[in-house]
């Protein structure tokens, strides 16, 4: 085994503590206070979103959270930990002096409280890991930030990788067709859905669609689809202006007039189950298609802690240690 001991820190969105309106108020406080995510002056954004957002949102949504709540809380938390685990295992199966430890950009466990952990450990190197297929900055970026500020208050700093994407991957692509082949239908059409983001966003550089596009090309490609077969769209859209189109919702309530009756629906973008796949697609996106028209809707789920998610994971990381299995 190596002497040299790596730390992997694998990073996702984040999570309430709890299905209630107090613990989800406090949750979105700090996710939509983080300048990647909105990026309004504070000045007029902050006094509306204590105000009259958070009350009213956190009321609503709380009633979400709860139909998807585990036994083990948190599905993100969960599984997240789940693939935590298996990674963890993998490594050392393989002999790799490597420990992996889980962090959320905004609520627990935290970013510092992770690294903490790593450091107790005494890494020697760090390898972050966004668990975002598809950069944006609106997640990788808003990770990147977190780990900047914890490393801007060390002196001692531990040389790091950062993967900043991993959009075309082969053993992604491969991972997304394996899930696809397992749940589709030949009779069903496929739509990939991505979380949205403001055009605005995109206008100011971000290149997360390109991103979301080159992805479904290299599945479809491997799947042999063709163009009438498939579609990519946008989904969880928040606020009053433009967002990356088309929109998820309307996409559906339009496809069964489109001779779209059987439809499957993926998120590529999202590496563990949760909220806007658990609830929003689902459950209330599978209510839009049928009242208007579908008769067969289908989630297939993420890619969660699978064998080949675990080791996409494992090859990225061990790609950057040049120790690849």
């Amino acid at each position: 085994m190596n002497k040299t001991k790596t730390g992997v820190l694998l990073v996702n969105l984040g999570t309430p503590e709890s299905p209630t309106p107090k613990a989800i108020s406090h949750y979105l406080w700090q996710f939509l206070t983080d300048p990647r995510v909105v990026d309004l002056p504070r000045y007029t954004w902050y006094p509306l979103l204590k105000g009259i957002i958070l009350p009213l949102r956190s009321k609503r949504i709380a009633k979400n959270y709860a139909s998807i709540w585990t036994e083990k809380g948190s599905p993100l938390l969960a599984i997240t930990r789940e693939q935590q685990q298996a990674l963890q295992a993998y490594f050392q199966q393989h002999k790799k002096n490597i420990v992996v430890e889980i962090a959320m950009t905004y609520g627990k466990p935290s970013i510092p409280s992770a690294m903490q952990k790593l450091a107790a450990q005494q890494v020697d190197n760090l390898i972050v890991l966004p668990l975002y297929p598809q950069y944006s900055s609106s997640t990788t970026g808003a990770v990147f930030d977190a780990f900047a500020q914890v490393m801007k208050t060390q002196r001692g700093m531990l040389p790091f990788e950062f993967i900043h994407s991993y959009h075309t991957h082969e053993d992604y692509i491969g991972a997304l067709v394996a899930a696809i082949q397992e749940h589709y239908q030949p009779d069903e059409f496929l739509l990939f859905s991505f979380h949205g983001i403001p055009v605005r966003y995109e206008n100011k550089g971000d290149y997360y669609r390109e991103h979301c596009k080159q992805t479904v090309l290299a599945v479809i490609d491997r799947l042999g689809l063709t163009e009438n077969q498939w579609g990519l769209s946008f989904q969880s859209r928040f606020g009053k202006e433009e967002w990356l189109q088309p929109y998820t919702d309307h996409f559906l309530a339009q496809a069964p007039n489109q001779n779209i009756q059987k439809i499957a629906v993926i998120c590529p973008g999202f590496a563990a189950d949760c909220l806007e796949t658990l609830e929003e697609i689902e459950e209330e996106n599978k209510e839009i298609f049928l009242a208007n028209g579908g008769t067969s809707y289908r989630y297939i789920p993420a890619l969660n802690a699978r064998p080949e998610h675990i080791q996409m994971m494992a090859n990225l990381i061990l790609h950057k240690l040049n120790q690849v299995c």
